[in-house]
């Protein structure tokens, strides 16, 4: 009765973990936790959560079971639903399709207090064959709006 307790209040508490991590858009660990939930419960189902002292007897019990009892096929069951989602979340992971991380928040007006603003760069004195009105060739010309967005909010 205890084992029983012990591996459902687990599996209740990996589900809780991965409700969490669902609500805060982390879907691919999310599903990891919950895969992870499932093994206490498949393991107690199956009759191999709590291990017995003479392993002999208690596997020719469990094979006897294996046939008859629809517990412990719902154990297997749950057992190889887990390890399918295991596997199937580090093959997504692994490609970069899944979105782990939730979206980005846009960033506060202000510097973080614990790093130091930035301060604009001192800019090299023109060329004198360059115009006014010429791009830059330094490659950064494509960050103009950002320098910019950053000068008009005092960054």
């Amino acid at each position: 009765m205890l084992s029983a307790t012990i591996s459902f209040i687990l599996t209740a508490g990996g589900v809780a973990v991965a409700g969490l991590r669902a609500y805060r858009r982390r879907f691919l660990s999310a599903t990891r936790w919950f895969a992870v939930a499932l093994l206490p419960a498949g393991l107690y189902l199956t009759g191999l959560f709590p291990l017995a002292s003479t392993i002999g007897r208690a596997f020719t019990d469990w094979a006897a079971k294996l046939v008859l009892d629809p517990r412990v096929w719902s154990g297997i069951v749950l057992l190889g639903v887990s390890a399918l989602l295991l596997v199937t979340t580090r093959w997504v992971g692994r490609r970069g399709t899944a979105p782990e991380s939730a979206p980005e928040r846009p960033a506060a007006a202000g510097p973080a207090p614990d790093r130091p603003a930035l301060a604009p760069k001192p800019q090299a004195p023109k060329a004198a064959g360059k115009q006014a009105g010429d791009k830059r060739n330094d490659g950064l010309g494509d960050f103009a709006d950002i320098e910019e967005i950053l000068r008009k909010r005092g960054i």
